[in-house]
């Protein structure tokens, strides 16, 4: 099945600013939505698809660095490319520790904004690959009995049988037998594998 057609948003209030930008990424092949509000984008049908936003860290009404914040509380999880008619560094710094991919200046140089599309989407397609390849393992884990689950949680954790057999009041025996479903369900090939799934499930951290 085919990835769907990457999209770029633009919100910035400056008519000229979003079709001049627009016309840029189109020229390139890439699907442009351009606002002029967050409402406007926040009331949009968006696309299944990979993608990043162009934000003007300077809007009526609200600031672009509160509008990250919103889309975290939101679960929105595009990769930002702020742009700004002034060189703020406090600023700049601000929207780079909350997670924006990069801090562009008016007048935009062609090239430096493309670069920054480009690893953006880059950026957003590896994180819904992970996001699909958790609910996968999650759905695996979920097919786990509740002591397979304990089990699980505690040889991930360097347990060896003796030790978990101890822990949970069953023979050793039966925790071969557990260890045993547990790797088939999960499809592991190794400890080491499943030591993975369970990072990536944040099981790890939950049973230290």
């Amino acid at each position: 099945m085919s990835e769907a057609q990457p999209t770029v948003f633009i919100i910035d209030d400056d008519a000229s600013v979003r079709r001049g930008t627009a016309e840029l990424i189109r020229s390139v092949g890439l699907e442009v939505q351009a606002f002029e509000t967050t409402q406007d984008f926040l009331n949009s049908e968006r696309p299944d698809a990979p993608g990043c936003i162009v934000l003007d860290v300077r809007l009526r009404g609200r600031s672009g660095l509160d509008f990250q914040q919103t889309l975290k509380d939101l679960g929105i999880h595009f990769p930002i490319i702020f742009i700004s008619g002034h060189s703020d560094i406090p600023i700049s710094v601000q929207a780079m520790k909350s997670g924006a991919i990069e801090f562009l200046t008016k007048p935009l140089r062609e090239q430096e904004l493309l670069d920054a599309i480009y690893s953006g989407i880059e950026r957003d397609r590896a994180r819904r690959q992970e996001a699909v390849l958790v609910a996968d393992l999650q759905a695996r884990f979920d097919t786990l009995t509740a002591r397979e689950q304990e089990i699980m949680k505690l040889l991930v954790t360097g347990s060896v049988n003796k030790q978990i057999a101890a822990q949970t009041g069953v023979s050793d025996i039966t925790v071969k037998v557990h260890r045993s479903h547990v790797m088939q369900k999960m499809r592991a090939k190794s400890l080491v594998d499943l030591v993975r799934m369970a990072d990536r499930l944040g099981l790890s951290q939950t049973s230290a």
